[in-house]
């Protein structure tokens, strides 16, 4: 089981406007519901001569979304004579490139990135306006979170394409939950955080313990994090976008409860990075962690006992009564140094049309969840019932910005893992509560108020 799982691990883990003006914006967004594909007409944008396409996107976490991605782009090539190279990086490193890349006006021309990356360099972005509206209007309108991060008030466009979001949901083994005394069906799973915390502990109890991430952990910590702190009503910023919230007793609240499911937890989750919670499931070492579908996917091809013993459900609801769950939200941007604007955005069309995305998030078992409405009938949602929790990512998620819109005060907030590093204090005991949202509340007037 061990050397199995070493080969596994290198294989595959090194790896709000006014409501007066509300019909218009959700005009202008392209959110407009229910529109069949065949109702809307058709969209291309006639390539440059002699273009060629570079593409800098995040590494893969499960094994065949690089083949698919890069049929897809070979596909393109064959059929506009646009060559396409696809360059990857970790999803740590993909920010830094791209800032780069905006600083010197050279590099890739599209990049695949994370949040509201694009909102750092809004002015050195193509907008994409018409091909949002087109996307939108053809296949059912994005869910809500999507002009929220695509859209830029700044250049009053939208200068990024959503393409998904890799779903987090609650992994954990079902035998382990049920000699804990719980129900592990997901539809039974614990729906409150008062008894999510009482499974944890009582797993601990019997030698399970948990695991959640509490390093710079680009996915599996910021997820997790920002769900335990809206969960009990806690917000680092304002609607206003200026005024800080942080310090408040809701994100107290919100820490003693982190403190309290961190000694559920096995030791080292300080220092754990997004592949990190991956290996410690799959070598039996966690009974419960927050991850994408990527365990389940590796869990499936080589651990198939694990796959049979492990489901996923929902984060559970904190008091403020209703789901607050943060997800890893994928959007593509177009630098305005390329020289093939309109290649560029006809690769993006291409990527987000049916055919070619419907094959692409089949195939990666549903890693990625959809950001049009739409795609919520493809295969892979009703081939494995595991599959599920996954599914309505994007239409469940708030922006990691909230209570404020995302841009570029969120985006470096959530670059210098802000909150991350509040929990992280607390939980391990290198500050108190007081002290660590204190450090927290300082970041953030500093963030907000440059």
């Amino acid at each position: 089981m061990r050397h199995r799982f070493e080969r596994v691990t290198r294989r595959r883990f090194l790896k709000d406007t006014a409501r007066a003006a509300s019909a218009l914006a959700l005009s202008a967004w392209g959110l407009e519901a229910g529109r069949k594909a065949s109702d809307a007409q058709e969209l291309t944008f006639p390539v440059e001569r002699g273009a060629s396409l570079r593409v800098l996107r995040w590494s893969q976490f499960v094994t065949t979304d690089r083949p698919i991605f890069e049929e897809n782009a070979a596909r393109f090539t064959q059929r506009t004579g646009v060559p396409v190279r696809v360059e990857y990086e970790t999803w740590t490193d993909v920010q830094p490139k791209a800032a780069a890349a905006a600083n010197v006006g050279s590099g890739p021309d599209i990049v695949i990135g994370f949040f509201d990356e694009p909102h750092l360099w809004a002015d050195k972005l193509v907008p994409v306006t018409d091909l949002a509206q087109y996307l939108g209007r053809k296949y059912g309108g994005w869910f809500d979170v999507c002009p929220q991060y695509g859209y830029s008030p700044q250049r009053n466009a939208w200068i990024a394409i959503p393409i998904g979001a890799p779903g987090v949901a609650l992994n954990y083994r079902i035998s382990w939950v049920r000699e804990a005394g719980f129900d592990p069906d997901p539809a039974r799973f614990p729906k409150t955080t008062d008894d999510f915390l009482r499974l944890c502990r009582a797993l601990k109890a019997r030698g399970h313990p948990t695991g959640f991430a509490l390093g710079k952990a680009v996915g599996d910590g910021n997820t997790w994090v920002h769900w335990c702190l809206w969960a009990f009503g806690g917000r680092a910023v304002a609607p206003d976008n200026r005024t800080i919230t942080i310090n408040s007793p809701e994100t107290a609240n919100a820490l003693e409860y982190a403190r309290a499911l961190y000694e559920t937890m096995i030791p080292g989750v300080a220092g754990w990075l997004d592949p990190h919670n991956n290996r410690a499931f799959l070598a039996g070492e966690v009974s419960l962690t927050n991850n994408g579908i990527s365990i389940y996917f590796a869990a499936k091809n080589d651990f198939p006992e694990i796959a049979r013993d492990m489901n996923h459900a929902f984060f559970p609801v904190g008091p403020v009564g209703r789901p607050t769950e943060l997800h890893l939200f994928s959007q593509a941007y177009i630098f305005n140094y390329t020289r093939y604007p309109n290649a560029a955005k006809e690769f993006l069309r291409w990527i987000m049309e049916d055919t070619q995305y419907g094959r692409w998030i089949n195939g990666m078992l549903g890693y990625v969840s959809h950001p049009l409405k739409a795609y919520t009938d493809l295969a892979v949602w009703r081939a494995d019932p595991k599959h599920l929790p996954f599914r309505d990512a994007v239409a469940r998620m708030l922006p990691h910005s909230y209570a404020g819109r995302p841009g570029p005060e969120a985006a470096r907030a959530l670059a210098e893992f802000v909150i991350v590093d509040m929990f992280a204090d607390a939980c391990t005991g290198r500050r108190s509560v007081r002290d660590a949202i204190r450090a927290a509340e300082d970041r953030l007037r500093r963030i907000y108020r440059s």
